[in-house]
């Protein structure tokens, strides 16, 4: 593909993101398992642990160091692929990778806690989440965040701690006063995934390009230059519509509908397996508890017919 002729190495690979992610495991390693008895009631990580954090991270750096990152900035589809991981999966994986003893070391300082408490209710982090969602994919506001490295960052960054939030109440990793039923999380789910279909619909059912930086070849190189470095966009020559249609073969309105039908897919296969995962936690300890009350009154029929 072209893209591999006319971008560099930089631009393409990312190395100083890259680095900074071995840098970050790096701090988990010696945080949670090199010097872990410096941290009150910390307990050996565990091998599924260690694994989900270095899955997180390797899938970050596929979506923001690979070229898939500078496929966003040509494409929605790939902007679509992006956020998906970015706020469905990672948060999950995130959130896996720390141990139970960090988190509660960490979340116990005043003021996070009040963080906490107050972006992790669950209808709270559910709005949140949901509405900044909807927010950021709003024409104006996308098109916005492509101008600057910082915006788009700082956009991207309290999106993926919104998302984090919003799983909170569901993973039970380091509850903190919300802990639904297995009914409840069922419906929490399908709430969430109800609450993200209006954005998808805008982006799947529009007939005219919704985004500046997709279709208009200004500002579709301007947001390129975020991750393309000087030297690569001189290469592609002079602008004009023909420069877009040759980073998007799909065209401008099947590029759209695609990624709009990608996230809503995403969200469907991801939030179908929690749910299926928390009506199997929810049936186990129903079972359980029905075995447990079941001997207990076996066990005092036993003792009332020998009296």
């Amino acid at each position: 593909m072209s893209i591999f002729y006319l971008f560099d190495f930089p631009s393409l690979w990312s190395p100083f993101f890259g680095l900074s992610l071995i840098i970050v495991f790096i701090g988990y390693y010696f945080l949670t398992i090199k010097y872990r008895l410096l941290f009150k009631r910390s307990t050996p990580v565990q091998k599924s642990q260690v694994l989900s954090f270095i899955t997180f991270l390797i899938i970050l750096y596929i979506i923001k160091g690979s070229p898939i990152d500078l496929l966003s900035h040509m494409m929605l589809t790939f902007h679509m692929v992006q956020m998906g991981f970015l706020l469905l999966v990672l948060p999950i994986l995130f959130i896996k990778g720390i141990p139970f003893w960090f988190w509660q070391t960490i979340l116990n300082r005043p003021f996070l806690k009040v963080v906490l408490k107050l972006f992790t209710r669950p209808i709270a982090a559910m709005l949140f989440f949901n509405v900044a969602f909807s927010l950021y994919h709003i024409p104006m506001i996308l098109d916005f965040s492509k101008t600057s490295t910082m915006y788009h960052t700082s956009i991207h960054s309290i999106l993926f701690v919104l998302a984090t939030f919003m799983y909170w109440p569901i993973l039970g990793v380091y509850k903190k006063g919300y802990d639904m039923s297995g009914l409840l999380k069922t419906g929490y789910m399908f709430a969430n995934g109800a609450l993200m279909l209006p954005a998808c619909a805008l982006i799947i059912f529009s007939s005219t390009p919704l985004y500046s930086t997709y279709s208009e070849p200004e500002s579709w190189v301007n947001a390129l230059s975020l991750c393309a470095s000087p030297s690569s966009i001189s290469n592609l020559g002079v602008l004009g519509p023909e420069l877009i249609e040759l980073f998007n073969p799909l065209g401008l309105i099947q590029d759209q509908q695609l990624g709009g039908i990608i996230m809503k897919g995403i969200q469907e296969i991801i939030y179908g397996i929690l749910i299926a995962k928390v009506f199997l936690d929810w049936y186990r300890e129903d079972q359980a508890y029905a075995a447990v009350e079941t001997k207990k009154y076996m066990a005092q029929y036993y003792k009332n017919e020998t009296d």
